[in-house]
This record gives structure tokens, C-alpha cells and sequence, in this order.
């Protein structure tokens, strides 16, 4: 989104609100720490950039002794050894199919974060490059269940929940089987304060609704092929002004043809009109939502 949207006013409002436990003390046991050169040597000297924001960037990678895999530097800990260790210990407890598996880490030049490789790319590659083959139907339907699913894990099974979570076509990665996996998420966020417990309920409401809006976002980008960067205003007022009738189809990604079910492609815009709305005026909570997105999807009839 750009800066100075009102989603980004919203972010640099509640950065620093949320004040998750600290982790056992303890060695990082379950994931490797990789040297600064051996990272610097698997990324090319940081050249195989997949993308870049404002928080940092993320990298190809390919190690002698473990192969493929992403590597992700984290700006915000730059500063802070300690944080950046705590994060560490945190993202290694993640657990599930629809996140992006936390490998190794750096702590030296840069802060550095290694996750397993996803052979496919970004979402955003398969959607804006015309060399590759367009996704069909059925795997951006598949594709948007696997973000819901993964957002409902970190917001709502997940202790303590995640709310620092970015969702957009070009950190949403997809493995060999076109499988979604969220690529960008964090305990700590991005300001300087990072400890004590206080969870000020108006900051927790507000972080998970821009999450629920960026999802919605992303449906869209799902259904048009066209980016959201940059705020996606023009997405937003098409599904905010849409009307059941021919004028669905005129923003359908053309790539798609005639290859997608009438009434799954309602019912997904339908969600994402929802977690449109959510950002201002929240229509379900997130549980509902989710529970909702998934018998719409699963049960396309109803």
C-alpha cells in the first residue's frame, strides 16, 4: 500500500502497541545460524531479490550443504541483537502448511532470516508476468483458502497470537504444487518497544481488521490479475460499487477466460467485499469470517 494511505496511517498508529511475552530463555535449538558470509555467498551478494518494502528485502538462496532456500532481512532489528533473538524463538514455533517454514538466521551485518525455498515464486510473478503460464481457477481459489487458513492459525490458535503479518501477492510464495505460503510475519513488529505483556484491545481490533482488509485486497487481486500496490483504490471502489449483475465480469482477469465457476467467483468476491469493509466498520469477526470464506468456498452453493 503507499505511504500515506490510510492502511499505512492505521500500521504506524498501532505499531508498538502489542507487547507479546518474551520466549523461555534459551538456545535456538530448532533452526541453524548461518554465518553472514555463507549467506552473502548463497544470495549472490544479496543480488536474487524477489522483493523489496520499506521493512527489508528477500533473496534467492542456494547453499552448498542445504540447497535452495529464501533469505529475508529484517531492518527493524538491525539495532537490537536481543530482539532479533527473541523473534527468532518466536517464528520458530510456527507451525503450518500455509506458512513458510523458518530455517536458519543471521545476526551480524544484517538481520537475516532463512526459510525453505518455494520453487514457484511469489503470487505476484504468476500474475503480472506474461511469460509464465496464468493460474487457473481452481489454484487462486486454492490459493486464497490457504492465506485464510494460515491467518486464522496465526490470529486465533496461535499463543501468543501474530498480528504483525503483511498479505500481498508478492510476499504470498507458492511451493511446487502451487500451495500458498505466507512469507512475511512476525511476533515483535516494527517498533522499539518490544517487551512487557499489555494487549490494549483497541490496538489488537485494529491490527487484525487492516489484516482481514489486506486479505480481501489480495481476493481481488485474485479474481483481476491487477495489482493492489499503491492502495488498490481502484479495486476498492469497483467491488464497493458492484452490483450482482454483467458488470462482475468486465474486472475478471482476462488470462482466465471462460475458466472459473460463476457462482465460486460470486461467493469469493462476495468474502472479499466483506474484508473490505472490515477495515472500517467490521461486519463479522474474524472466526466468523474465516468460518464463513471456508463454507463459502468448500460449499460453493450455499
Amino acid at each position: 500500500m503507499a505511504a500515506g494511505s490510510g492502511a499505512d496511517r492505521l500500521i504506524r498508529k498501532i505499531h508498538g502497541c502489542f507487547r507479546p511475552p518474551p520466549p523461555p530463555p534459551g538456545p535456538v535449538s530448532f533452526v541453524r545460524h548461518y554465518s553472514y558470509k555463507d549467506i552473502k555467498k548463497a544470495t549472490g551478494s544479496f543480488c536474487r531479490i524477489i522483493y523489496s518494502d520499506a521493512h527489508g528485502a528477500a533473496y534467492r538462496a542456494n547453499f552448498d550443504d542445504a540447497g535452495l532456500a529464501l533469505v529475508k532481512e529484517v531492518k527493524e532489528f538491525d539495532q537490537s541483537n536481543e530482539v532479533f533473538y527473541r523473534e527468532v524463538q518466536l517464528l520458530g514455533r510456527l507451525h503450518h502448511r500455509h506458512l513458510l517454514a523458518l530455517r536458519g538466521f543471521c545476526m551480524g551485518q544484517k538481520s537475516l532470516l532463512v526459510f525453505d525455498n518455494v520453487e514457484n515464486g511469489s503470487l505476484k510473478d504468476h500474475l503480472n508476468d506474461p511469460l509464465r503460464t496464468p493460474l487457473n481457477w481452481r489454484t487462486r481459489l486454492q490459493i486464497a483458502n490457504g492465506v485464510a487458513a494460515a491467518l486464522e492459525y496465526l490470529l486465533l490458535f496461535n499463543d501468543p497470537p501474530v498480528y504483525h503479518v503483511s498479505v500481498n501477492s508478492s510476499n504470498v510464495m507458492l511451493d511446487e504444487n502451487f500451495i500458498a505460503k505466507l512469507s512475511d510475519v512476525g511476533f515483535l513488529g516494527y517498533s522499539g518497544n518490544h517487551t512487557g505483556t499489555t494487549h490494549p484491545k483497541d490496538c489488537i481490533e485494529a491490527e487484525s481488521r487492516n489484516i482481514i482488509f489486506q486479505l480481501g485486497m489480495l481476493m481481488l487481486e485474485l479474481i483481476t490479475g491487477q495489482s493492489s500496490e499503491g492502495g488498490g483504490a481502484n479495486l476498492i471502489q469497483w467491488v464497493q460499487e458492484y452490483h450482482l449483475g454483467s458488470s462482475i465480469y468486465k474486472l475478471i482477469d482476462p488470462d482466465l477466460g471462460n475458466d472459473y465457476d460463476s457462482r465460486e467467483l460470486r461467493n469469493l468476491l462476495e468474502v472479499a467485499r466483506l474484508c473490505i469493509k472490515s477495515r472500517d466498520k467490521p461486519v463479522l469477526s474474524a472466526a466468523r469470517l474465516f468460518r464463513y470464506l471456508q463454507k463459502k468456498i468448500d460449499n460453493p452453493v450455499s
